[in-house]
């Protein structure tokens, strides 16, 4: 049997795992442990806990917990509610203003959190119900809160881009880096959108009116201010330190998890129920993403044994004759279709053995690469018929808004990321130009 052939099975025999209704950690885990026992033997059996000594030794891995914490204990103590009656009432007055400081919020919540559940989970909760309630369309705020909330995991500190980091072997920093203008691109053509969408047709986003505009008072206004404006201030605290170079990439989180608690203790709002609630939620993502990393690094040993990776290299470009960008299409292509079943997660996992390394033989930047990966991430997300988010989106909107109405809804932002995307392929320096000028320095 060649080894082309035990690699092409230990892939099928992890997607047929997969599909069957298993975790992803025990489907890529088992494959990876059985194949190595049956490959090299007993010594096969070390694979596990070489794999799981090198997760422990990896000090980075701290960042994932305190980021984590950090998000959580923003949500869980209410801070992030400031933000959105602060966007509410400076935006309120334009057509289609809330839904831009949705997308606002968006962005902060994802910068304080890196994760896209949890701007999915505030948007839904607190955004979606006043929109509804001022009279904007369904359908598209609905849009707006499912493509804001994907910004999560670009947008720094983005968990997955550490998790595609630790992976990959790149610097997380220059990751969270390349992931800022893509980001605030993105962001920028929603916003675009809705102010062109609701000039054309103001019934879709009405403004608040002027009866409600003039009972809240100036100072109303600046208090509202200083309650937003605390969480840039943690942000700033956590990343604006770390891009100074005054603290490390495990500092950064630290001090980030530590200004998030100062901060609800402050205001009064560490109750017992929001830290057990927080420790609760950290401790649940961070030991799914270790499992998901301990299977990952020991099917990417097999696979690196097996030398799979130059294997499917010679059989794009050698045998098919295909060019290394229209691979990188291809890839690009194929994420999008099991981003229809899996989560960002678990799609990196699965193939960051085959194609990261694939990436690097034919030429590209692997930085660069991360971001066109969270991109495309994004985009799964939100694909028909089983994206991720369309299905958050359903358990949490309320019983007017139908599944039909999240599928339509995503249309036009699916288009616009689709375009951010080709703009980032096209033009690398878009995600390029800001880790490369600030190391360069």
């Amino acid at each position: 049997m060649s080894y082309n052939f035990i690699a092409l099975l230990m892939f099928a025999s992890m997607m047929a795992m997969l599909i069957s209704g298993q975790r992803v950690f025990g489907a890529i885990g088992a494959v990876a442990v059985i194949a190595s026992v049956a490959l090299w033997g007993d010594g096969g059996f070390e694979l596990a806990f070489t794999a799981s000594m090198k997760l422990m030794k990896w000090y980075p891995m701290l960042t994932l917990p305190l980021f984590i914490y950090m998000g959580y204990m923003l949500s869980e103590s209410g801070i992030a509610d400031d933000l959105y009656r602060m966007f509410h009432v400076w935006f309120g007055n334009l057509s289609g203003g809330l839904a831009i400081g949705t997308v606002l919020l968006m962005v902060v919540i994802s910068a304080m959190n890196g994760l896209s559940v949890a701007g999915m989970a505030i948007g839904a909760s607190i955004a979606l119900p006043e929109l509804l309630r001022r009279g904007y369309d369904k359908i598209m705020v609905t849009g707006v809160i499912q493509a804001g909330s994907s910004l999560g995991i670009l947008v720094p500190p983005s968990v997955v881009l550490v998790l595609y980091g630790m992976i990959a072997r790149q610097p997380v920093s220059q990751l969270w880096m390349a992931g800022v203008f893509p980001g605030l691109m993105m962001a920028s053509m929603f916003i675009i959108y809705i102010i062109v969408r609701c000039k054309i047709q103001p019934e879709l986003g009405p403004p608040i009116s002027r009866e409600e505009l003039a009972e809240i008072t100036f100072s109303e206004k600046l208090k509202l201010l200083r309650a937003g404006i605390l969480p840039l201030i943690i942000f700033f605290l956590m990343t604006g330190l770390f891009l100074m170079g005054v603290t490390s990439l495990v500092e950064s989180s630290a001090v980030g998890a530590m200004s998030a608690t100062v901060a609800a203790i402050i205001q009064g709002r560490l109750t017992k129920k929001v830290f057990d609630e927080t420790l609760r939620k950290t401790l649940n993502i961070s030991c799914m993403f270790m499992w998901i990393i301990l299977a990952a690094l020991c099917f990417g040993a097999v696979f690196d044994g097996l030398g799979a990776v130059n294997a499917i290299k010679g059989f794009f470009l050698d045998q098919m004759g295909l060019e290394p960008w229209e691979v990188l299409i291809l890839m690009q292509l194929s994420f999008l279709l099991m981003g229809t079943f899996l989560d960002d997660t678990a799609m990196l996992v699965i193939v960051a053995p085959l194609y990261i390394p694939l990436v690097k033989v034919l030429g590209f930047d692997l930085v660069w690469y991360g971001v066109l990966y969270t991109i495309t991430s994004q985009i799964a997300y939100m694909t028909p018929p089983f994206g991720y988010n369309l299905f958050l989106m359903r358990a949490m909107a309320p019983p007017e808004i139908s599944l039909s109405d999240i599928y339509r809804s995503i249309i036009p932002f699916v288009a616009i990321m689709i375009f951010a995307l080709v703009m980032v392929m096209v033009f690398p320096q878009i995600a390029l130009w800001l880790p490369h000028h600030y190391y360069g320095n």
